[in-house]
């Protein structure tokens, strides 16, 4: 084979790539013809079919192109704000010149470590985790995605205590390879597969600190070893539901009177997303595993961290060293993005920003939901992470569909089927937020009259 037709291509969009100047019509409406029947016949058809930016954007598909802050474009020029941010990957949102730049000098170098020599960067990201997260955790792990976090906090949690079953949440959401899909807790996306983890898995109500409580007694007195219990400190996935304030100082009583370990899962809610730097902290509990991932990269970089205290990282140093490595996890763009992220963050005190961001988009959006009761059912959330709960599924979409009419970009959540999230970047200016409500406020109106 020669391959010809492959080296064309590649070469066609490589060239798209450099570009610098906007697409013309003609150009923009190929990439738009050439990524559907690329998706439809080479990715995922049923993903394609499934997106608004296909079924909502009129005779062309909506296709990025470009982004700055919480505004982004497609390729015919459309603007969008972004009240979606990625799935909570976009707190600093669109290509943040600062972390931009810091990947840029950290390529033209070295982009891949050797994986023999010391890399610094990761050295580095290892001890700014350290200073940053709650209590004693001290040792970091690092790979690309949240679920790949998960995977290594749950084998730290059976290497350590050498027990190997976990209570988790009903609708909680930690991912969706094998180990971390076991932990899930919706039958979507668990019944075809078959068995999963090995160990048991028990699965309590979220914020039922008396069902964990009288699961770790039950496990306890029928002789089940229970190696850690997970977590979202508030969950995103299953519509941003806020757990009673009681919740997680009364998990952490009851996991350290069984011995067990207490993993909160802060892929989705770490670095400032609810308006504390970490989602624990509004309960001022230190869990003995975090796992973040998401806004880490600074919306640059894919990057995951497991961190958690020097005692219980024993078994992943000693005796061997490589009981659980990766290749391409914390490579130096990885670290390099993410040193550039907590910098920001952390200087510009993105939490605050959220907390108040936050507190002001949950009473606006409140009260349309009182306007509206025949489409809201409630309103969810700590700082920007915000649920809209409608009264069905099909209801949550029309509003959905017409915001994007709009040029707002929301999206549903992955085990609440009648939740719109709200979830814009931390760094979304109060224009683009009333902006935002002003149009809600039109694609709710729509939909109203259409009952």
């Amino acid at each position: 084979m020669t391959y010809d037709n492959a080296l064309s291509y590649a070469n066609t969009w490589l060239d798209i790539i450099k570009q610098e100047r906007f697409p013309d019509e003609a150009q923009a409406k190929w990439i738009i013809n050439e990524s559907k029947h690329n998706f439809a016949e080479h990715f995922n058809r049923g993903w394609l079919e499934y997106r608004k930016s296909v079924t909502e954007a009129g005779d062309w598909a909506s296709v990025e192109w470009s982004g700055n802050g919480s505004v982004f474009t497609d390729v015919l020029g459309r603007k969008y704000i972004d009240w979606l941010g990625g799935y909570g990957m976009m707190d600093l949102g669109w290509v943040h010149p600062e972390v931009v730049e810091a990947v840029i000098a950290q390529a033209k170098r070295s982009p891949m470590p050797s994986q023999e020599l010391i890399d610094p960067l990761r050295g580095v990201l290892a001890k700014l985790m350290a200073e940053i997260t709650p209590g004693d955790l001290k040792y970091s792990w690092f790979a690309a995605s949240g679920t790949e976090a998960i995977e290594a906090a749950i084998k730290i949690a059976k290497l350590y205590t050498g027990k190997s079953a976990f209570i988790v949440a009903v609708k909680g959401f930690h991912g969706k390879t094998m180990g971390s899909l076991s932990m899930m807790g919706k039958a979507d996306y668990r019944e075809r597969m078959g068995a999963l983890y090995g160990g048991q898995v028990y699965h309590v109500p979220f914020g039922d600190a008396e069902a964990v409580e009288r699961q770790l007694d039950i496990c306890e007195k029928v002789g089940i070893g229970v190696a850690a219990v997970i977590f979202e400190p508030i969950q995103g996935e299953a519509g941003a539901i806020v757990p009673p304030d009681d919740f997680w100082s009364r998990i952490r009583t009851a996991t350290k009177k069984h011995g067990v370990l207490l993993i909160a899962d802060e892929v989705q809610t770490g670095l400032g997303r609810t308006g504390k730097l970490w989602g624990v902290n509004h309960w001022d509990v230190v869990p003995d595993i975090i796992a973040t991932a998401k806004s880490l990269g600074g919306g640059v970089m894919p990057i995951s961290a497991v961190t958690t205290t020097e005692e219980i990282f024993q078994p992943m140093m000693y005796p061997n060293p490589f009981m659980h490595t990766t290749t391409t996890g914390g490579g130096a763009l990885a670290c390099s993005a993410a040193i550039a992220a907590i910098r920001v963050t952390l200087r510009d005190r993105l939490w605050e920003g959220a907390a108040a961001k936050g507190s002001y988009l949950i009473e606006k959006v409140s009260d349309l939901a009182e306007e509206f009761p025949q489409i809201y059912e409630k309103v969810t959330g700590k700082g920007l992470l915000i649920g809209q709960h409608f009264r069905s599924p099909a209801l949550g979409y029309k509003v959905a569909a017409e915001l994007f009419k709009r040029g707002v970009l929301v999206a549903g959540t992955l085990t609440s089927s009648q939740t719109i999230r709200i979830e814009p970047p931390l760094i979304i200016t109060q224009a683009e937020i009333d902006e935002g409500l002003n149009r809600l406020r039109d694609a709710v109106g729509a939909v109203a009259k259409t009952l």
